[in-house]
């Protein structure tokens, strides 16, 4: 249940980030509401899985798959370009993630 929560609370911030460019500075009212249930419910169950998991754990992997997945909705909704350093830095987080859940005794597996 544990990572079901928080993948639940990535989706959602996931959701909520990438409203927050369609709410245009919280002047659209609908994405504006969307943004702020979406981050209500995103941390609403980041604090479920914190019961469980490391918090420094958790918000890597948060963290690390939000960025990317939000980067991947700016480039395929936004149509949003990416550079070689965005790539590359979007690659090292991959790979920090990678390396905590595989290679860390950090996590409480």
């Amino acid at each position: 249940m544990k990572y079901l929560f928080l993948a639940l609370a990535i989706i959602f911030e996931v959701i909520g980030s990438s409203f927050l460019k369609i709410s245009d500075g919280f002047s659209k009212i609908i994405p504006s509401a969307v943004v702020v249930v979406s981050y209500a419910v995103c941390f609403y169950f980041f604090s479920l899985s914190l019961k469980t998991i490391n918090l420094g754990f958790a918000y890597a992997i948060w963290g690390g798959l939000g960025i990317v997945l939000t980067t991947l909705i700016s480039v395929i909704i936004f149509k949003e370009k990416l550079d070689f350093a965005a790539i590359l830095g979007i690659t090292l987080i991959v790979s920090g993630v990678v390396i905590l859940n595989f290679f860390s005794k950090t996590a409480s597996h």
